[in-house]
């Protein structure tokens, strides 16, 4: 993988990880889940990423894993489905899985869960005859060196909640793999995506942030997915003296800015050095390089008090 925002160095021990599916550990190649599976037929299920660093003891330790469990759990009472396993539960299969793998370090975790298995291929949720499947995929995943992302801003919107919540990280991913399709195919690393009113929501795997006058910018997030890391960057900036505004701006306000930079749970903060076109800096800016020391040390906190 060469571009994205989640591009990443290539590791040959990937081919012979052991991936965790309903509690079992199966090798890569034979790890699978139904052809009948709710996730498979309909994309009805919601799933996390999480990001792994040693402990105090050098075994792997999860980042902010409370918060992430909360919002799968939160994910699923959505969709109206429980399930079997309580999250400290989980979070030993998770551990377990890192165990079994010797992965401690650089490892990027895809936990994805389904309402379960269906009797029939059809979207009714009482077709469902089996507990929601949970598979656990922990990978050696180191970000690729780079310098700063391309964003290019597509015509594809992030909707109303009254159509599908942007909150809700489900499987159903399609308008962001449809704004990322038209970002490729305009040579850029991600897309940069509007909400209804034409302001800048978030991107399509990724959040948002500019700094203009040397305050941090991040839209409203009334159209984007609560992000683990947006939210852990908004609580340093603030608590180091930052201003800080989640507010309604458009491509105006994002073609003037001093620095640009994208959140995500694998890669943490990345420079953007431009957006459509528009050169925003070809180097990480001050606010961005204080921010990302800022994180590092959030992610170092958490990960202190081990498993």
């Amino acid at each position: 993988m060469t571009h994205s925002t989640h591009a990443y160095a290539a590791d040959s021990r990937n081919e012979t990880i052991l991936i965790d599916v309903n509690g079992e550990l199966f090798p890569r190649h034979e790890a699978k889940v139904s052809v009948f599976d709710s996730g498979f037929v309909l994309g009805d299920g919601v799933w996390e990423g999480l990001r792994v660093y040693p402990g105090p003891d050098g075994k792997g330790v999860v980042a902010f894993m409370d918060r992430h469990l909360r919002r799968l759990y939160d994910g699923a009472k959505t969709l109206d489905y429980a399930f079997n396993i309580s999250p400290d539960e989980l979070k030993s299969r998770i551990y377990a899985c890192l165990d079994a793998n010797n992965a401690h370090e650089g490892v990027h975790i895809r936990l994805m869960t389904s309402r379960g298995v269906k009797a029939t291929p059809y979207q009714d949720p009482r077709a469902t005859i089996t507990p929601p499947t949970v598979v656990i995929i922990p990978e050696f995943k180191s970000p690729a060196a780079r310098g700063g992302v391309n964003l290019f801003t597509v015509h594809v919107r992030r909707g109303y909640p009254d159509g599908q919540d942007q909150k809700l990280n489900s499987h159903s991913k399609l308008n962001c793999i449809m704004a990322c399709i038209q970002a490729t195919k305009a040579g850029a690393d991600e897309a940069l995506m509007l909400d209804p009113h034409g302001f800048v929501a978030t991107c399509n795997s990724t959040h948002f942030f500019i700094v203009r006058n040397g305050e941090l910018w991040t839209s409203s997030g009334d159209y984007c997915l609560g992000g683990i890391t947006r939210g852990a960057v908004l609580e340093v900036a603030r608590a180091n003296g930052i201003e800080t505004r989640e507010r309604n701006f458009s491509l105006h306000d994002v073609y003037g800015a001093e620095e640009a930079f994208v959140t995500g749970t694998f890669a943490g903060l990345t420079q953007v050095a431009s957006v459509d076109g528009r050169r925003i800096s070809d180097e990480p800016g001050p606010v961005t390089n204080r921010l990302r020391e800022f994180y590092r040390a959030l992610v170092a906190e958490d990960v202190a008090s081990g498993r």
